[in-house]
């Protein structure tokens, strides 16, 4: 009980309730007036108030102003059909991604740690750019989607049997199976764009970039269900989590099984960042970038990051896509190139920061 009490110390100190409350309320609301600048951001001519009358009018059956004509059928459809389901599949795929982050760096207890440093996204890359490149009867008849999906599978267990050493999953082997497993799909992803046709390789660097732009409303159902399965099963799990940050041996003894808890953490993170991979292509930085901030917001418990880093994560893909579609307009740039843009000074100034240090950010 003594480690965990010094590893608290060095961890950070524990932040007042109110200011979790205050955090997640001013995520939430942050969130909201996103989804609504969103809505009315584009070269279609809709208001604020327009877009958000059309979202409502969705929600609420019969609604006057969806009867009466104030609301144009061209309106109704840009915001419900093509800006509102990118955006929340932007929040889907940074909530999505923060998670997956905070969960990696718990699992292998590297701060440096994120969703790609498995291989997961190399994997998934292999599988888009093999339908890309060579049309969906390379991979079975799978469309991208599927075929990214199950590229991030092959990845994830190729990783997860390296990294077995006599029946116990080695953090460091992880990471190093993950880094060199990666290097190797990403050689095989640029075989494929180099010997392509040239009309191909956009779609390619879009993928591969991460981009939002074909978004619909159909395609949130599988990144929200892996989204809220895992959530709600590292939250059930937060304190072993907290266990986890005290080593190996002191998790132990405060009576949680490590193996398979880490092994569980791998596989959940990996299936998650599968399924937005998938249908968002390779977005970086979020899930290295969001977690550490949500800890120097709240504190390292992770019954108390974990909702911050979700929300935060959410936010901060949002607001990337609008960047995305406005900072160039009226090109779109892929929104990969936004997160890393934002996202590496943001992550320089955290480290600069006293708090980095005593939140777990620096060891």
């Amino acid at each position: 009980m003594s480690a965990t009490r010094q590893a608290a110390r060095q961890r950070g100190r524990r932040r007042p309730p109110g200011v979790l409350v205050g955090a997640q309320l001013f995520l939430a609301l942050a969130i909201l007036a996103t989804i609504v600048i969103s809505a009315a951001t584009g070269p279609a001519d809709v208001g604020v108030a327009d877009a958000v009358r059309v979202i409502i009018g969705h929600l609420i059956p019969d609604a006057p102003w969806m009867r009466d004509g104030s609301i144009t059928r061209l309106q109704d459809q840009t915001v419900w059909q093509f800006r509102l389901p990118r955006t929340l599949l932007a929040g889907l795929a940074g909530a999505g991604l923060a998670l997956a982050g905070a969960l990696m760096q718990a699992a292998v207890r590297n701060p440096l740690a994120e969703p790609y440093v498995l291989g997961v996204s190399a994997g998934a890359s292999v599988g888009a750019v093999s339908v890309i490149t060579l049309g969906s009867a390379a991979v079975g008849g799978l469309p991208l989607s599927g075929a990214a999906f199950l590229g991030a599978l092959g990845a994830t267990a190729a990783v997860y049997l390296l990294a077995r050493q006599q029946g116990v999953l080695a953090p460091t082997r992880m990471i190093l199976a993950g880094v060199a497993l990666g290097s190797l799909l990403s050689a095989v992803t640029s075989y494929l764009t180099l010997t392509t046709e040239a009309q191909n390789v956009f779609s390619v660097l879009f993928f591969l970039l991460g981009s939002v732009s074909a978004a619909t409303m159909d395609q949130l159902t599988v990144p929200a269900a892996a989204l809220a399965a895992v959530a709600l099963y590292a939250l059930a799990n937060a304190r072993a989590l907290n266990a986890l940050l005290v080593g190996d041996e002191n998790a132990t003894a405060l009576g949680v099984n490590v193996n398979r808890l880490r092994g569980n953490l791998v596989i959940a993170a990996s299936l998650l960042t599968g399924a937005v991979v998938a249908v968002s292509g390779g977005i970086g930085f979020v899930g290295l970038v969001i977690p550490h901030a949500a800890r120097i917001l709240v504190g390292a418990d992770h019954r108390r990051m974990l909702s911050v880093a979700i929300l935060g994560g959410a936010l901060f893909l949002m607001a990337a896509d609008v960047l995305a579609r406005t900072v160039a307009a009226p090109t779109e740039i892929p929104i990969g190139i936004v997160t890393a843009v934002v996202g590496a000074p943001c992550f320089l100034w955290l480290i600069r920061q006293g708090r980095a240090a005593r939140a777990g950010m620096l060891r």
